[in-house]
């Protein structure tokens, strides 16, 4: 089977076919290439399917092993849930949901790390199996990270062969439940490759190495090698990239920028490895020439996550001071309070922020709020924040924000809005801060319309 083919068909449709293209594109020279994005925000996926609506493109959405799992996940969403709150995404917003390119990023024991191999690994084949059964069709396969009774003391690395074995084993799962999908359904698309930050964090900024061509080509081999070994050479042809370190990451208050001369090496390499691409995370916070030169240089898939809602967190804290000084002391209306709610969670439960903001409590309150991580992410989907959010939609629908203010906390929109191009409507103007990061991705690979 070759890597275009699909069960009962000639070809895959538009979206698998759409990556395939883009690959082979990017490998004979061209500035092609796909922005993936690991989101489950709404208003995220929303003004993303908007963009691609209008320039008739693919929208490529991953959720990640900690994310979306049989058990829930942190968002409370199997992976079958996932793909139903995309899809109704796609409907709200008028974009065909046959140009979603569904992914599953960092699949593996991640989540259950902490328990004995045979067990978190059973685990991670239950997570592969129920993201093919829910329609994803590109599978970033991640067996890295050490289980409880893996060899060797903590924080001492897992051996690649094993590693490998692990993601050859998780193939074969994969390609299991897609023997059991209709015919024509999508042949899964692998990616391999373990030289990333954990799902939701981020690197030591000091420890950023861009990752050497020999380590690269060894992990190609292995992988290859585990994959034959179990009669996987049919799902090897569907391997489309390798995830490595081109030299990119950001933290709290600072971005680690594409020096494309530190990676010259590493970006010729690719060259000589049959159908292959990067994939390169953490791209976050890049300027728009650093994107455009990854894309140039062969990392062809360029995940973003925490960007997108750090863009929404922006336009959500703009719509909130404007609101202050618009409503303050109007009888019967309430303010949203969404600052003092998003704070208040983020306090009750610390979880998904504690281990990575460091520093006073002024520095940790700050972090809270405006760090590059954006771990406050985490804390929109909880009711008492999605309660204030939802008053403040309201209140600044019901009485629109005069222009001033506009000017004055959104003078980007406010130039938009002047030429007629946005509404005053807050999901727009949420919607378009968001699309401004968008549009920079849209710009590197090539599909800028």
């Amino acid at each position: 089977m070759s890597c275009y083919a699909v069960r009962g068909m000639s070809q895959m449709p538009n979206t698998s076919q759409y990556l395939l293209e883009t690959v082979e594109a990017n490998r004979h020279g061209k500035r092609r290439g796909v922005a993936s994005l690991c989101s489950a925000n709404r208003y995220v996926l929303q003004a993303a399917m908007i963009e691609a609506r209008e320039a008739g493109g693919v929208v490529c959405i991953e959720s990640t092993s900690n994310q979306v799992n049989q058990f829930g996940g942190y968002s409370g969403m199997t992976a079958s849930d996932f793909a139903g709150f995309v899809t109704g995404i796609a409907r709200e917003t008028g974009f065909p949901p046959e140009r979603i390119l569904l992914g599953g990023d960092h699949l593996g024991p991640f989540p259950w790390q902490e328990e004995p191999a045979e067990a978190a690994m059973t685990k991670a084949g239950d997570l592969v199996r129920t993201c093919v059964l829910a329609g994803y069709t590109k599978i970033h396969l991640d067996t890295s990270m050490r289980c409880a009774d893996d060899p060797g003391g903590a924080g001492a690395p897992l051996s690649e062969k094993t590693a490998t074995e692990r993601a050859a084993l998780l193939c074969e799962i994969a390609e299991r439940a897609y023997a059991s999908l209709p015919a024509g359904s999508p042949a899964p698309l692998y990616i391999i490759g373990t030289e990333v930050p954990v799902p939701g964090g981020e690197q030591e900024e000091s420890h950023i190495q861009v990752t050497r061509t020999g380590d690269l080509q060894r992990t190609i081999d292995l992988t290859r090698r585990a994959f034959e070994s179990r009669g996987l050479q049919s799902a090897w042809q569907r391997v489309v990239a390798v995830v490595v370190q081109p030299g990119v990451e950001f933290g709290d208050a600072t971005i680690v920028e594409y020096d494309r001369a530190k990676a010259r090496e590493l970006s010729s390499c690719i060259k000589g490895i049959d159908r292959l691409v990067y994939e390169a995370h953490s791209t976050d916070y890049q300027t728009r020439h650093s994107l455009r030169s990854l894309v140039e240089d062969h990392f062809a898939i360029l995940k973003v996550g925490p960007w997108l809602t750090f863009a929404a967190r922006e336009a959500f804290f703009s719509l909130e001071a404007m609101e202050v000084e618009w409503l303050s002391g109007r009888k019967g209306l309430d303010l949203s309070g969404l600052r003092r709610a998003l704070e208040e969670a983020m306090l009750e439960n610390p979880r998904h922020w504690q281990k990575y903001y460091r520093g006073s409590e002024v520095d940790l309150r700050f972090a809270r709020s405006f760090s590059y991580s954006d771990r406050c992410r985490y804390y929109w989907p909880q009711p008492a924040v999605q309660q204030a959010l939802q008053r403040l939609l309201q209140n600044l629908s019901e009485y629109p924000v005069p222009l001033t203010l506009l000017s004055q906390f959104m003078p980007d929109q406010y130039e938009r809005i002047r030429e007629a191009r946005l509404t005053t409507q807050p999901t727009d103007l949420v919607g378009d801060k968001i699309a401004r990061v968008l549009a920079l991705y849209a710009d590197a690979c090539g599909s800028a319309s």
